[in-house]
């Protein structure tokens, strides 16, 4: 790409690093005009390559570059435009928290560089202008392209990874970065991070299925006064309080029913305790002797 004034001004070195502060060298720092010819040619690759990804907005330009921290290699031509030299193209790179699924689907957190932005002009690709920056960013970074991420990556730069880096097949994933066979196998352990899955309310006690089904029970039949002596409600109802309860003793006697008659029985008669029984039992006894005492 051309422009109206000098790279060779602006970008001293063939790949030139920009960050957030925009200075590409010595000669740009404190000069206004130059820094405003920096801006827009930053402001140009990225329009070139939203048209060329077919995006409707640009996803780099020196606003977005001044307020986030990535970081941008350029590429330059310096003895071509008459000595003023001409853009090659750009790649932007930054760390991202990503939640990505590994090869069994387990969902993995990691901060990886990813490779946001990639651009040659088109009268200048097949060249190798590609391979050089992307290798200038791998040997500034020390990283395998195998360990990075790639944001929404177009068909093109598919082929080109697969080509020059044997970066296939994919991953897949549920966003729109793509990762790569190797990424979860060579990562060391303290750069991912498998998110746990969300835990049950709590926990189901071996007890708590009985307690349930017996608290179901309740609810459809009839209070206990008004239930059968001898119904299901009645029985498990009492075996699970007995063996639920905290201070229950294993002796303690169960109260007994009272035998049920072949006609039927009182509507308002009820089971009693043994205790009940022997008083009633003392009280006859009692009455048989005074009657006696009498006659």
């Amino acid at each position: 790409m051309e422009f109206p004034f000098s790279i060779n001004q602006l970008f001293p070195e063939r790949v030139s690093i920009l960050d957030q502060t925009l200075v590409a060298g010595r000669k740009t720092t404190g000069a206004p005009h130059l820094q405003a010819n920096i801006e827009t040619v930053i402001d140009e690759l990225g329009r070139a390559s939203a048209k060329a990804q077919q995006l409707p907005a640009s996803i780099t330009s020196a606003s977005k570059l001044q307020s986030q921290r990535h970081q941008l290699y350029l590429l330059k031509d310096g003895e071509s435009n008459g000595g003023r030299g001409v853009v090659v193209g750009f790649l932007k790179v930054g760390y991202k928290k990503l939640f990505l699924l590994d090869h069994q689907g387990s969902h993995v957190e990691a901060e990886p560089l990813c490779i946001l932005d990639f651009y040659i002009a088109e009268n200048l690709q097949r060249y190798g202008h590609g391979r050089e920056l992307f290798d200038f960013m791998l040997q500034h970074k020390k990283l395998e392209p195998v360990l990075m991420a790639y944001d929404r990556p177009s068909p093109k730069f598919l082929s080109f990874l697969a080509k020059h880096y044997c970066l296939t097949p994919s991953v897949p994933q549920a966003n729109n970065f793509v990762v790569f066979e190797g990424f979860f196998v060579n990562r060391s352990v303290a750069q991912l991070r498998k998110v746990p899955l969300k835990k049950p309310d709590g926990e189901i006690k071996p007890y708590s299925l009985m307690e349930r089904e017996v608290v179901h029970q309740e609810q459809r039949a009839r209070p206990w006064p008004f239930a059968p002596p001898h119904s299901p409600l009645r029985s498990v109802s009492s075996q699970c309080s007995h063996s639920l309860s905290v201070g229950s003793s294993p002796s303690r006697a169960r109260p007994q029913a009272a035998p049920v008659s072949a006609l039927g029985r009182n509507r308002d008669q009820s089971p009693q305790s043994p205790l009940i029984e022997r008083c009633r039992e003392r009280r006859s006894s009692s009455l048989n002797r005074s009657h006696l005492g009498l006659h």
